[in-house]
């Protein structure tokens, strides 16, 4: 472990304990972390019935702790040696007592019930999977803990407990008596240990790399001398030094593979390290025998060679996983850690800088450019322009003006802003994001699946083929047994076969998110890619869910912006959907004061302007000031299905205005490239028929269902599912909940409110249908990526066994195949995040 600098350089059997070793040897280490023992150290603890001894009292008191709490397996399944106490024991337990205080937990506790709490941790010392069963085996059985997981890969844990049966920090204190650090979870913590991980690797290709090429400038001169030009002392001395120079290489730079084999045949599995772990460890054990026998071959730089080769793979693979994987963290680093809230009456405010975990809703805020904005709210003072291209995938700023809505994690581009907070913590649209991507990130599809079982298959086939191998050889030439052997087990691992599947979805999801459409199911990638039928809302959906004035007829001699200048002063004070559109329409102008307004039911308003006596509302209401009855409609609108008004003097119908929601206006360009890539679209509404089919016609679907329930659209997606359709539904999220849920596979729109509760497998961030079209053609393109992946995997792995398994291959040709085609597959699917829009 890199918290133990004596780790490596241990005997065997003090590193596992549960080895038999000499109480010479065991004495001279620490039984619990693995430290030299101090001359004068007494600290002994009785482990099943044996005596073993610590280094100090801290070393002491974990190890009773394990024991007292039945958890002596520990030692028996561990692998690597904890972090030494004097790191991973905190200085002053009662320091933890602040991790009770409400406000503290505000960041990194959320409520799951009445009483029921629930934290997301990082944990400091995890190793190996033992370490996992350990905090997870001695927290779950502290009394009031109901839940604990802990993610080995991320080394995240989320805790669950009744705050009225024990309290957090007694939880702490728990984790920290066995020896490992706990502490909330941080975004840059998270980022500090992917760098750190990324420097660990680093390191062992370095090391690997040097010891290769210093290995191969002994061993040229061995190949290339003739019969008798080289004494049998100078070739030992080469092979001793070539020895030394590759045993780093084995001990440390493939430690990985054998931890990673060792961790896989405990748990009864084989894993993708299991046969590099055997081709690694056999070649240089057989080149040990060699050079001390003085007789056979020596591998040692073919070893250094393919280990250099595989880890300098591996190495890229991460890098580009941890890239691809990078958005929620940048998500979870974009809140500010503190903001400028206003104290006192508006005349009087002073900034005053604060934690943004204090936040209350109601707290007024200044925003200054180039800050982000601290927690959803609504702009009260000041004009600005918003930048939320890492929320939404929309790369234009957004206007901010006074009654705006703003998101938290957004930042203010150009004026200063002042907002009312409305929501905090958990309740954040950010937040809602976030929880929606680890839910993603924490199901895998069923095609992973599907191909893990697939690869693991394969090692178990390739490690019977490779006794095979070995057993022929051994007939045939015996001299060759060892090398055909280990290239067999190295050139066919299948870890682009393993990768070829995931990488893809990651690289896919990560790009769509970049793009404002978020995956929420791990299996919402692959199903959209096989979607055949799209089916949409029309209403918030292909529209814009708010009513916008469409057309205004004004007849001969009306002056258009009059006439609406009119109706929107009538309708100032109203807050009915019509009254804001028509206010809308009007502009950001001076409407003349209105006098008199009184409201009939159902029929509209009356009033004074510009001293005219004025009605707006139905056509009929507005023709009956001037005496008139039945009003004839303009043009077609009667059919429309829309909504018309009529304005009104004494003198007669001064204009018509046609509302209705408005298209958006990318519809049309989605619905027609999905046509075009041959998915059939259907409309299905709850609005009248005309209206319904009206939209449809603007949009050349042919297919459309209007004034329907929402039980009548779940019964027609069952209807088309039962004649083979894969079902794509896209609506808004609410009262299209159910059809969503019947659906393969099902996009909700955004909408901040929405968000939060929504179920759908993926959500449309910026609302924008191009960012959904886009959505679909990389879901396409990456399915089609997998495909290549493991058509490359497969064809890889077949064409290599009987090439390796006749000799043709050497055991450093077989670390450069490997690599190359697990790096291959890496870089294939980094295409998805490059494909054109």
């Amino acid at each position: 472990m890199s918290g133990n600098p004596f780790a490596m350089s241990m005997p065997e059997s003090s590193a596992l304990p549960a080895a038999a070793a000499s109480e010479t040897v065991a004495d001279a280490f620490c039984y619990h972390c693995g430290l030299p023992m101090p001359e004068d150290a007494d600290f002994p603890v009785q482990i099943r019935g044996v005596r073993r001894e610590m280094c100090c009292a801290g070393c002491q008191a974990v190890a009773q702790a394990i024991v007292e709490n039945g958890l002596e397996d520990y030692y028996s399944t561990r692998d690597a040696m904890p972090e030494s106490p004097r790191e991973a024991m905190p200085a002053v337990l009662d320091q933890l007592a602040m991790f009770d205080h409400a406000e503290f937990q505000k960041s990194f506790v959320k409520e799951l019930g009445e009483h029921e709490l629930e934290a997301s941790l990082m944990l400091e010392g995890i190793t190996c999977a033992a370490c996992v069963w350990l905090n997870e085996r001695h927290v779950g059985q502290l009394p009031g803990v109901t839940g604990v997981d802990v993610n080995y890969a991320t080394r995240r844990a989320r805790v669950r407990w009744d705050s009225q049966r024990i309290k957090l920090s007694d939880i702490l204190t728990a984790i920290a008596a066995i020896g490992y650090r706990a502490y909330p979870y941080d975004a840059s913590k998270h980022e500090e240990l992917a760098r750190k991980e990324r420097r660990e690797a680093l390191w062992r290709v370095w090391v690997a790399g040097f010891g290769m090429m210093q290995v191969m400038m002994y061993a040229i001169p061995v190949y290339i001398a003739g019969e008798g030009d080289m004494s049998m002392d100078i070739e030992t001395l080469i092979r001793w030094a070539s020895l030394l120079l590759t045993l780093p290489v084995v001990l440390y730079s493939s430690a990985p593979f054998f931890k990673g084999a060792w961790r896989d045949l405990k748990l009864l599995r084989v894993g993708m390290d299991v046969p590099v772990a055997l081709g690694v460890g056999v070649t240089f054990v057989a080149s040990v025998w060699a050079t001390l026998t003085r007789g056979g071959e020596v591998y040692f730089d073919s070893v250094a060679m393919f280990v250099f080769f595989l880890l300098g793979g591996r190495y890229l693979e991460m890098t580009a996983r941890q890239k691809a994987v990078s958005v929620t963290e940048a998500l979870a680093k974009l809140l500010p850690a503190f903001c400028q809230r206003l104290n006192g009456f508006p005349e009087e405010r002073e900034p005053e800088q604060v934690v943004v975990a204090d936040l209350k809703v109601g707290d007024i805020v200044l925003v200054r450019p180039g800050d982000s904005i601290p927690a959803d709210g609504r702009v009260i003072e000041g004009h600005s322009n918003a930048n939320e291209a890492l929320l939404t995938g929309e790369s234009r700023p957004v206007p901010k003006v006074s009654g705006d809505i703003v998101t938290g994690g957004s930042v203010n581009m150009e004026s200063p802003l002042i907002v009312q907070v409305e929501q905090v913590g958990e309740s954040t649209r950010l937040s809602a994001i976030i929880r929606l991507m680890e839910r993603a990130a924490a199901e895998k599809p069923g095609i992973v699946e599907l191909a893990d079982r697939i690869a693991q298959w394969f090692v178990f086939s390739l490690l019977l083929v490779a006794v095979a191998v070995a057993l022929g050889w051994y007939l045939v030439d015996p001299s060759r047994v060892l090398w055909i052997t280990v290239s067999v087990l190295v050139v066919t691992c299948p870890c682009a076969l393993a990768l070829a599947t995931p990488i893809s979805l990651t690289v896919a999801a990560g790009a769509m998110a970049r793009d404002g459409l978020l995956v929420t199911r791990g299996h919402a990638v692959e199903t959209l890619a096989r979607a055949t039928h799209f089916v949409f809302d029309k209403t918030g959906t292909l529209t814009r869910g708010e009513m916008r004035l469409l057309e205004v007829v004004v007849p001969e001699g009306g002056e258009h912006q009059v006439v609406l200048e009119a109706a929107a002063a009538l309708e100032q004070a109203s807050e009915h959907p019509l009254a804001l559109a028509l206010r809308r329409a009007a502009g950001e102008v001076t409407l003349p004061p209105a006098s008199g307004v009184k409201a009939e039911a159902g029929m509209g308003l009356e009033g004074q302007v510009r001293g005219q006596r004025l009605r707006i509302g139905r056509p009929d209401y507005a023709a009956a000031l001037a005496g008139g009855g039945q009003v004839p409609w303009p043009g077609d609108w009667q059919a429309s299905g829309d909504t018309v008004i009529a304005l009104g003097s004494e003198q007669g119908v001064l204009a018509f205005f046609r509302l209705g929601d408005e298209l958006r206006e990318e519809a049309a360009g989605l619905v027609s490239d999905l046509k075009a890539r041959g998915c059939q679209v259907v409309l299905m509404s709850g609005d009248a028929e005309p209206v319904a089919r009206r939209v449809a016609a603007q949009l050349g679907i042919a297919d459309v269902r209007g004034a329907m329930s929402p039980r009548d659209k779940r019964d027609a997606v069952v209807e088309l599912q039962s004649r083979g359709a894969v079902v794509a539904m896209v609506g808004d999220g609410v009262n299209d909940a159910p059809v969503l849920a019947q659906a393969q596979v099902s996009v909700a729109m955004g909408a901040g409110a929405q968000l939060a509760r929504t179920q759908a497998d993926l959500v449309l961030l910026s609302e924008n249908l191009d960012h959904l079209r886009r959505g679909v053609r990389r879901a396409r393109f990456a399915l089609r990526v997998i495909r290549e992946n493991l058509l490359w995997a497969f064809a890889y792995n077949f064409l290599a066994l009987p090439l390796a398994a006749l000799g043709h291959v050497t055991p450093w040709a077989a670390g450069i195949g490997m690599s190359a085609s697990s790096l291959l597959v890496v870089l294939n699917a980094l295409r998805i995040q490059k494909k054109e829009r």
